[in-house]
Formats: C-alpha cells, sequence, structure tokens
C-alpha cells in the first residue's frame, strides 16, 4: 500500500492513464477490425485511412511501439489493394 501523499497520488494517476490508455487500444483493434469486415474497395479505402491515422497517433504517444504500428499498416494496406 502506498504510505507517502505522492505514491498515493502516483497510484491515482497509474489508474487513470491505464483506463485511457486500454480504452485507445480497444478503439485502435475495432478500426483495424472494421476495415477487415469490408469488403467494397472504396469503403475499404476510407476506413483504412481512418485505421493508419489512430495508428500513427497511437505510436507517437507510446500506446503501441513504432514497428507494431508500422506493420498493422502494411498488413491493412496490403489487404486493400488485393480487394
Amino acid at each position: 500500500m502506498p504510505i507517502t501523499k505522492q505514491a498515493k497520488k502516483r497510484v491515482r494517476q497509474a489508474e487513470k492513464n491505464r483506463k485511457h490508455n486500454r480504452a485507445r487500444r480497444s478503439k485502435m483493434r475495432e478500426l483495424v477490425k472494421n476495415v477487415y469486415e469490408i469488403n467494397d474497395k472504396a469503403e475499404a479505402e476510407k476506413a483504412l485511412k481512418d485505421a493508419i491515422s489512430f495508428l500513427d497517433r497511437m505510436s507517437v504517444k507510446g500506446i503501441i511501439h513504432k514497428n507494431n504500428a508500422a506493420r498493422k499498416k502494411a498488413q491493412l494496406t496490403k489487404y486493400v489493394n488485393n480487394l
């Protein structure tokens, strides 16, 4: 258990950040899944644009690693191009 005032605050902040990051990660997965569910190329390209933008933001903020974002973007782009 945290004893000092500072440690108690860090526990509160960590919990808040954990919830925030978890929601962002969930949204990211949802956007990626949406691209794979669409069979129309025009709609898939629109969904791809949203997903890539969000993946870039998540990598800049440190929620996912930049190589992880790059790999996901490459896979999504390859999928959409093959439609």
